[in-house]
């Protein structure tokens, strides 16, 4: 494959994969398309998008956001503008975003950022592709991690910090709490088929 090779070409449905650095993300997308992908072992190792493609499919890995282990302030602030860019030059063609959060500690995350008064970066991403009307679905990860008799409530906690109302069985269309290291995928890949299933692309379902 060339390297000058541009893989969003003739593309006609994209899914970018977001979040911060080591949430899962590349974990998901080999579960997912049961492809291998790089896997980082130190938070914001992956730096440039990793992409896998099937028929005029493409599903895209970004870099992880927020902490970057040993990358210098500078280079991650280039990394976040790529990030913001290449979403922005994608509308119309991404027509999904699924935003991987970890779930045993978002709420931790963003209450630090709030007391702090700032905009948490995982709050502002997807209010991002909120605005830019990209269809976002949240895949809440390592669900394995928090006791079963606490999971509605983690999940409740995470729906409200995201603007919506609780109780999250309400918006089962959005989030999909998964594990990916586990291998329970399945919230979300029900989401992914309804999506395309809506977009008369049932041709797509033998990828996933």
């Amino acid at each position: 494959m060339a390297k000058s090779e541009d893989l969003t070409e003739g593309v006609n449905f994209e899914i970018i994969f977001v979040g911060r650095s080591n949430v899962g993300k590349s974990s998901l997308i080999r579960e997912v398309t049961g492809q291998r992908v790089k896997v980082g072992k130190r938070p914001g190792v992956t730096l440039k998008p990793t992409q896998i493609r099937f028929s005029d499919i493409l599903l895209t890995d970004m870099p992880g956001f927020g902490f970057m282990s040993g990358i210098k302030e500078r280079k991650q602030d280039i990394v976040k503008d790529q990030i913001v860019r290449y979403i922005e030059n994608g509308v119309g063609r991404i027509r999904m975003a699924v935003m991987v959060v970890d779930g045993p500690v978002f709420v931790e995350v963003v209450d630090r950022w709030e007391s702090r008064n700032e905009v948490p970066i995982d709050i502002e991403m997807y209010d991002f592709l909120k605005e830019l009307d990209i269809d976002t679905v949240v895949a809440v990860n390592k669900m394995d991690k928090v006791k079963e008799e606490e999971q509605n409530n983690v999940l409740d906690d995470i729906v409200n910090k995201l603007g919506m109302l609780p109780p999250w069985r309400q918006w089962i269309d959005v989030i999909a709490p998964i594990s990916a290291k586990q291998g329970n995928i399945k919230p979300l890949n029900s989401i992914i088929r309804q999506r395309l299933h809506a977009e008369k692309r049932d041709d797509l379902y033998k990828y996933f």
